[in-house]
């Protein structure tokens, strides 16, 4: 009994795993939506945590070339998972909605928490600014990406017709090959912080964990994100009827929050530890994840579905992703941070969530 109440105490939020048999008891009790969709939310968060927990560990036995790669590979793979669940069921405006949350909430949320924290405890706060202004010139690349399929789709066609279609495939296929071209130049950067991240996070000991513990961990955790995220989604239409929020304010705001938030306690732990380097490369890279892998493979997997997701997005979306894009960027730009600049990202964040918050059901 000692050691769970050690092991709890050093990792707390595993105590939400109680929420698991709650969703499973909602569900097959058919409880109101709202109850289902809230056990359910809440028990994504510790097995997220855990996919985590257990592909650092991995990446401990690896090296740390290896492990950056497992850690970039899988870092947003419970927010896949959610997405993919959201596909099936045809809630395409809904996980539209969830990549422009996960982008604008890792660049103003995140950053600006780990800076405004950070910059009270330590003051100015220095990082690389060769990284900060690669990371720059990779999130504006990936505006001009998202940008020109709205844009141009008006020319070529409705959507979901053959050319709109056929520009989002175009697109997600150059945005997949960029990603992957980006990810190679990081990971032989000499110190660079996602190469040696799966070392500085140690903090819990779960790299002590076997391999083959890992793996069981791994493949477990993932199957609860799975069933979980089936639970979640199978109940967002009744819960944006009884709540009287918007479809975009579900996706932009909170599942971007249950799918990260132990990668965002992890951002702003390491700031608070003068760690600004390895707190942006988290925030930063979590973006760029989701933007150029997560989102044009969702694309491509939609075909397999039989949804097809189309990279078309709507005027509000677009102007929080250009705009917190821009804010980030010029504030990583000159290589220190402080708690005013924090303060900024997260006024800005706050302002779209009021807006999306606000905004009709009917969009």
């Amino acid at each position: 009994m000692k050691p769970i109440i050690s092991y709890l105490q050093k990792r707390p939020i595993h105590l939400l795993l109680l929420a698991i048999p709650l969703s499973l008891l909602a569900e097959v009790f058919q409880w109101q939506p709202i109850w289902i969709f809230g056990f359910s939310a809440i028990a994504v968060i510790p097995l997220a945590a855990l996919i985590g927990d257990s592909t650092e560990a991995l990446a401990a036995y690896t090296g740390p070339k290896i492990g950056g790669l497992l850690n970039a590979t899988l870092g947003n793979s419970a927010e896949l998972i959610i997405t993919i669940m959201a596909i099936r069921q045809g809630l395409l405006e809904l996980v539209k909605a969830s990549i422009t949350g996960s982008i604008i909430g890792n660049l103003l949320l995140v950053m600006g928490l780990s800076m405004l924290l950070g910059g009270l405890k330590n003051g100015v706060q220095k990082f690389d600014r060769q990284q900060s202004a690669n990371h720059a010139v990779m999130l504006v690349v990936v505006i001009v990406a998202l940008i020109i399929p709205s844009f141009f789709s008006h020319s070529i066609g409705k959507e979901g017709s053959w050319g709109v279609e056929s520009l989002s495939l175009g697109v997600a296929g150059v945005m997949i090959a960029l990603y992957i071209v980006g990810l190679i130049y990081t990971l032989k950067v000499a110190k660079s912080p996602i190469a040696v991240a799966a070392f500085e996070l140690d903090n819990e000991g779960h790299h002590r964990w076997k391999p083959s513990r890992a793996v069981v961990i791994l493949a477990l955790s993932t199957f609860g994100v799975v069933i979980m995220s089936e639970f979640l989604v199978g109940s967002v239409e009744e819960v944006v009827v009884s709540l009287g929020v918007s479809e975009f304010f579900l996706g932009v705001i909170l599942i971007p929050l249950i799918g990260n938030i132990a990668e965002h306690l992890v951002s702003v732990t390491v700031a608070l530890r003068n760690n600004m380097d390895l707190s942006l490369e988290i925030a930063v890279s979590s973006s760029l994840q989701i933007a150029l892998f997560v989102a044009p493979l969702l694309v491509f997997i939609s075909l397999l579905i039989g949804n097809p997701l189309t990279l078309i997005f709507n005027r509000f979306e677009l102007l929080a992703l250009g705009g917190g894009v821009v804010i980030a960027a010029m504030v990583a730009f000159d290589g220190e941070s402080n708690w005013l600049e924090g303060a900024a990202l997260l006024g800005v964040y706050l302002i779209l969530g009021i807006g999306f918050f606000l905004l009709p059901t009917g969009g």
